[in-house]
C-alpha cells in the first residue's frame, strides 16, 4: 500500500457519496488527484509567497476540506490557529482526515474538540469561494481527461 503523509490517512478510506468525479473512491484518492490540482493559483493569497511545488498543500485548507466535504459527507472542523484563523479538515463518521495537514512540519494539531466550520462562514471572503470553484473546476478536469485516457 501507498503511503501518504496526510493526518488520518491510514484510515482515510471512507466512501464517496458522490460520483462526479470519476476514479475518486476514497479521500486518499483525492488526496493523489489533488497533488496534481493544487497550484498558486488555488493557495490563500495571504500565503501565496511562500507556496511552492514541494509544499503544496500550503493555503489550501478550507476549500480542500469542502471539497472533499462533497465527495465523502461529514462535516468541516477546524484548528484553532494563533492567527485567529482555523485550520480545516473532514469527519466523517468516525474518520477523521486532514488532507492538507503537511503544511504544519514543525507544529502539531488537536484534531479533538474543535468547531465546526460552515461554507456561509468561510465563503463570506469572496477570494475563499473563488479559488474553491477553481479547484473543483480543475480537479473535474484531470477526472474527465483520465477517464478518457
Amino acid at each position: 500500500m501507498k503511503t501518504y503523509n496526510f493526518y488520518g490517512w491510514m484510515g482515510a478510506d471512507v466512501p464517496a457519496v458522490s460520483n462526479q468525479y470519476p476514479g475518486i473512491k476514497t479521500p486518499r484518492d483525492l488526496y493523489d488527484a489533488l497533488w496534481d490540482v493544487w497550484c498558486l493559483e488555488t493557495c490563500s493569497p495571504r500565503m501565496k509567497d511562500r507556496w511552492s511545488q514541494a509544499n503544496r498543500t500550503l493555503g489550501q485548507c478550507s476549500i480542500t476540506a469542502f471539497l472533499a466535504q462533497d465527495i465523502f459527507g461529514g462535516k468541516v472542523y477546524g484548528v484553532p490557529l494563533p492567527t485567529g484563523r482555523f485550520h480545516c479538515y473532514n469527519v466523517v463518521g468516525d474518520c477523521v482526515f486532514d488532507l492538507t495537514s503537511e503544511q504544519f512540519v514543525d507544529e502539531d494539531l488537536s484534531y479533538e474538540n474543535n468547531p465546526e466550520q460552515f461554507r456561509e462562514v468561510q465563503f463570506a471572503e469572496h477570494e475563499k469561494e473563488v479559488r474553491y470553484r477553481y479547484l473543483k473546476r480543475m480537479l473535474m478536469e484531470r477526472q474527465r481527461g483520465l477517464s478518457k485516457s
